[in-house]
């Protein structure tokens, strides 16, 4: 037999009050609505004997707010994600809302059904790095006016809160420190993709190249290769077959960490020759021998832009509001990679 749900009503039957006071009490406004401390004691010593947990979807139905955000990423395993989740989720908590985490795979069928789940649930706003086709679906939350912030990507067409990186002029800076490190034969890795951070990072590449008057070396990675055996071999085949080469810039982390496991088991000969800078550092490439340059996303400062921007949208009455494009700065991390070449 189901065990009855415990209700506000049964709670103020059983003391002999109104519901409407129970609420006020359970909601903290105990002391604004002038009810005495004696009844305020009873009260919650009451709901703790009798375990009550309230009906968090009623609430929000009642409420309009859930106290819920959504924290969706392209994959929460990745340790830049993972860490910038930490970050959010501590702002979130302090300031009494709770975040939910997910992941898209980059699949626009799987973000739909993510945000659409998660809208029915009255969430209170989004976080999204978005999948390269869900513009409609983020002008639809718009058009609701569910606060949506998209993080590290955006769409050119979509008017909405942004906080991304410098990405152009932080791939521009740190192919042109192996430039001056005189490496003259830098090979770029990144996806076959139009998302505009990756966009970004391609074009300060080739900036940096052209006005050294180099010549660019591009290798693009299927998305749906990046991260299996088959990325694997087409980097190694086309570093080897590139000539002349003395240098890698890898676009991603998860394409440098899957690079060096190749070059271990595969081809142990192409790890200490090159040079070698990362976008996106990882707590390996300062262990690693040798030890990784990488462009570092200043993960306090992104949390902070991120949440402030969505506390801010919170308060509004329309979420959709002089959107903002927020870009913090990159930092590139030097180590020993990049050295000059002896």
């Amino acid at each position: 037999m189901n065990k009855k749900r415990i209700s506000l009503k049964s709670i103020a039957e059983e003391l002999n009050i109104s519901a409407t006071t129970v609420s006020f009490i359970l909601n903290g406004k105990a002391k604004e609505k002038h009810i005495s401390s004696k009844l305020t004691k009873k009260v919650l010593e009451y709901v703790a004997e009798i375990k009550y947990q309230p009906n968090q979807l009623a609430r929000s139905l009642r409420t309009g707010k859930s106290n819920i955000l959504v924290f969706m990423v392209e994959d929460i395993s990745n340790s830049f994600f993972s860490k910038l989740a930490r970050v959010i989720e501590d702002i979130a908590n302090a300031k009494g809302y709770k975040v939910i985490f997910c992941s898209n795979e980059n699949d626009d069928s799987r973000s739909v059904d993510l945000i659409n789940i998660f809208s029915l649930r009255q969430v209170d706003g989004f976080i999204i790095v978005p999948s390269p086709g869900i513009q409609h679906t983020i002008k639809k939350l718009l058009d609701e006016n569910i606060p949506v912030v998209l993080l590290d990507r955006y769409f050119e067409d979509v008017d909405c809160n942004i906080v991304v990186i410098n990405n152009k002029e932080a791939s521009y800076d740190a192919t042109s420190h192996l430039i001056k490190n005189n490496y003259k034969n830098i090979v770029f890795i990144t996806t076959d993709t139009q998302q505009t951070q990756m966009l970004d990072r391609l074009e300060g590449y080739k900036q940096a190249v052209a006005e050294n008057g180099l010549e660019p070396n591009i290798l693009f990675i299927p998305y749906n290769d990046a991260h299996t055996d088959m990325g694997s071999s087409l980097i190694i085949n086309h570093i080897k077959m590139s000539q002349p080469k003395d240098a890698i810039f890898f676009a991603t982390n998860y394409l440098t960490l899957k690079a060096l496991e190749a070059f271990k088991a595969e081809a142990p000969e192409l790890t200490h020759p090159l040079g070698l800078v990362t976008f996106d550092d990882n707590e390996f490439f300062s262990i690693l021998t040798p030890t990784i340059t990488a462009v570092s996303q200043p993960l306090v400062a992104m949390g902070n832009q991120l949440m402030d921007l969505m506390l801010e949208l919170l308060k509004k009455k329309d979420s959709k509001d002089a959107p903002q494009k927020i870009i913090v700065d990159a930092q590139l991390i030097i180590r020993d990679s990049s050295s000059a070449p002896q």
